[in-house]
């Protein structure tokens, strides 16, 4: 099983980046999928997760209205389209899959049984 995130860069504050998380060894389909991210000297956070099935979205407070969270056609890709990048958005990006993980837990790191190498995000100002 691997997870491989992409798109990582670095941008100026305002500007836009599209992270991809391509997962393979199995079906993802009935997986949620999640984003985190990890500032250094930061505790790793939530920022955006899809559900299983009917595929809804979670955002950390931080990134609402400017980040969003998709899956591709496949259900083994998700993307994450950042607009209005800010400084405080840098950081290492990961992206995540959990079986369990429903709705209401998905913002919890400890759900999540499959994670991605990581992808960096740099923002000046």
């Amino acid at each position: 099983v691997q997870l491989q995130a992409s798109g990582g860069g670095l941008v100026q504050a305002g500007d836009s980046l599209r992270l991809s998380c391509a997962a393979s060894g199995r079906n993802f389909n009935n997986y949620a999928m999640g984003w985190f991210r990890q500032a250094p000297g930061k505790e790793r956070e939530f920022v955006a997760g899809i559900s299983r099935s009917v595929s809804i979205t979670r955002y950390a407070e931080s990134v609402k209205g400017r980040f969003t969270i998709s899956r591709g056609a496949s259900r083994n890709t998700v993307s994450l389209q950042m607009d209005n990048l800010k400084p405080g958005d840098a950081a290492v990006y990961y992206c995540a899959a959990s079986y369990s993980a429903t709705v209401q837990v998905i913002s919890t790191p400890d759900r999540y049984e499959y994670w991605g190498q990581g992808t960096l995000v740099t923002v000046s100002s």
